[in-house]
């Protein structure tokens, strides 16, 4: 069989890697019959980051989403990407959690899973495949493509015949990053084919602008399936163009057959709808060859990027991109893919960003070294484990058998708010976001985050702008207000640009503030992810700060503490990544200035010791 058959992921990840994964369901829906009428070979439009912004940003329901997709595309297979034993979250779970979201994903409308482990522990994949196995969907394990010292396309062949002898139907080949060249695109796939007796499917970004010509090696070396992204969303960050695809292949024995005047009004359609998330349109999203020499994928360069902005700090980037190399070295070569790229890229920045290298160390690097994340591809550098972990030791079982089975706390843990299982699962992913979703949805307080009005456009989803600059601890921020949000209660949200960046901004009226304690003037008080004006600049040694933007997961300690230097304090949360904040002295605590949930930045006070 020669025809080329192509798994779209417009609804997925080609959004996800140009617009941060804002479209909306809305926007999907109209032009379902068109995309139902091609006849892909599937439609990826679930998992990853999907979820996350569904009910972060959205306001959606992610299972809802997935329902409604699936009525819609009856005649298509409907796809998503799974991070094997972490799912969609940045941890791994028990066993039993991992079987329930497969099967109400399966019954909600998923045909294909794509599953993959960062650190390619099959392992970490086992317990994914079985469970889709027994759902009677396709199980497709995925290989995290990237190159090192310890990667080899002798290794990925024993891992795709492992994932074979699991169960999988079809083998991916997942490069993220876009690392592949022709060459090695045609090297590595003839010795797949030749290895398998299961389909190969080729996922390759744009990013360096060689992913076309790496399918087409692939296609002339046995690959039937790829993965494509409709004209409009298409380059860069996303993927190969699927019009040009199809058109590149007509007339020759892999001809697709898809209909490409058929596939050019899609594009058009979503051309249109584009532009409608403007705000979120990234300068790091086009094509960018240094990811042939760092290896940092599109959408980690654009978070890092806002987080140095947020800092004051963007001269450091390419300092920061440097570093990365060095930290995956030392974190023995895992490949750039959720959780790994985060878990690297922070530790990079907060390398940069600090006075010596792991002064600060995140929890998740803690737990990585403590192989609490898998196997790491190759060894890790010895003085950086033990600077971050001391003489603990180092798991090395299959990390999952060391939980227990979860899914009964978490029901007791949400209580009533949680109606079904789905919603378990929502709280399972993302506890502190997850809860507050679902009780806003009880409250009937759902507010999606506005969408800027195009320039000169009449019909504006929110109201007009206003611009003015605002001086905070030294810096000058320009604040853009482009919306509000209906008012719930006593608050209302305002949406903002700061600087150029989206934000939101919980105002509340004067009553509000007295119930909460407040007082003053009759003025209404705000809070916003640019941090406290009201917060102590932190001059003191006993002075507590954080070294880069975050928000404050939890406080350790209260008033009246004794602790002694380089003990914990805080956790803060940044770039979806924890770490703790450490006592600088010893002494009493003096003042907490914080409470979990609040956003700070490094020139704070946030706990005084004395």
């Amino acid at each position: 069989m020669s025809k080329v058959h192509i798994t779209e992921t417009v609804l997925r990840d080609a959004h996800q890697s140009l617009l941060a994964t804002r479209m909306r369901t809305e926007d999907m829906l109209p032009i379902c019959d068109r995309l139902d009428a091609i006849g892909y070979w599937s439609l990826e439009m679930w998992g990853g980051a999907t979820f996350d912004a569904c009910i972060r940003f959205l306001k959606e329901d992610p299972w809802e989403r997935l329902r409604q997709l699936r009525e819609a595309l009856p005649n298509t297979r409907l796809q998503m990407l799974l991070r094997g034993q972490n799912l969609l979250g940045y941890r791994h779970y028990s066993d039993d959690v991992v079987r329930a979201f497969v099967e109400r994903a399966a019954n909600n409308g998923i045909d294909v899973f794509r599953i993959f482990d960062a650190l390619n522990d099959v392992r970490n994949l086992q317990t994914s495949v079985e469970a889709v196995k027994k759902a009677g969907k396709h199980a497709q394990g995925a290989i995290s493509y990237t190159i090192s010292p310890a990667h080899s396309i002798a290794q990925y062949v024993d891992m795709a015949k492992t994932l074979q002898k699991m169960g999988c139907d079809s083998i991916a080949i997942k490069d993220m990053a876009g690392l592949l060249t022709p060459t090695a695109t045609a090297e590595l796939v003839k010795a797949l084919v030749a290895a398998l007796d299961v389909p190969v499917h080729l996922h390759s970004h744009a990013t360096a602008g060689l992913a076309s010509m790496c399918q087409l090696k692939a296609v002339e070396n046995g690959c039937r399936h790829i993965d494509t992204a409709i004209s409009s969303l298409s380059g860069g960050t996303s993927h190969p163009p699927t019009e040009s695809m199809v058109a590149a292949l007509r007339d020759t024995e892999y001809d697709s057959e898809l209909d490409l005047t058929a596939l050019q009004e899609i594009g058009f359609y979503f051309y249109e709808e584009r532009k409608k998330y403007h705000q979120f349109e990234s300068e790091f999203t086009g094509l960018d060859t240094r990811v042939q020499n760092n290896q940092v994928p599109g959408g980690m360069i654009s978070n890092l990027s806002n987080q140095l902005k947020d800092q004051g700090a963007l001269e450091h980037m390419n300092a920061v991109l440097e570093e990365i190399p060095r930290v995956r070295a030392d974190l023995g070569y895992p490949p750039l893919v959720t959780p790994t790229s985060q878990i690297v890229g922070t530790q990079a920045l907060l390398n940069v960003l600090s006075a010596s290298r792991y002064q600060t160390i995140t929890n998740e690097v803690k737990l990585y070294l403590q192989g609490k994340y898998g196997k790491p591809p190759a060894e890790v550098n010895a003085n950086v484990r033990r600077q971050a972990i001391g003489n603990e030791s180092v798991i090395t079982c299959r990390p999952a058998d060391l939980l227990e089975p979860e899914m009964s706390r978490l029901r007791s843990d949400i209580g009533e708010i949680a109606e079904t299982d789905e919603d378990v699962l929502i709280y399972a992913m993302f506890p502190d976001i997850g809860r507050e979703f679902l009780e806003q949805r009880r409250d009937g307080a759902l507010e999606p985050e506005m969408l800027e009005p195009l320039p000169g456009d009449p019909q504006s989803y929110c109201v007009a702008a206003t611009e003015f600059n605002v001086g905070l601890h030294g810096e000058t921020y320009h604040i853009k207000v482009t919306g509000t949000g209906h008012k719930m209660q006593e608050k209302r949200a305002f949406y903002i640009n700061v600087d150029g960046t989206p934000e939101e901004v919980i105002v509340e009226s004067l009553d509000a503030v007295f119930t909460n304690g407040g007082g003053g003037a009759d003025i209404p008080q705000a809070s916003s992810s640019k941090g406290s004006s009201s917060r102590l600049k932190a001059t003191a040694p006993g002075h507590v700060t954080t070294s880069m933007p975050g928000i404050i997961v939890e406080v350790l300690v209260t008033e009246g503490d004794q602790v002694s230097a380089g003990d914990p304090i805080l956790v803060t949360e940044a770039m979806k990544m924890e770490t703790e904040v450490q006592a600088p002295v010893a002494g009493t605590i003096k003042a907490v200035h914080v409470q979990k949930g609040d956003s700070v930045n490094p020139d704070e006070a946030l706990v005084e010791i004395e």
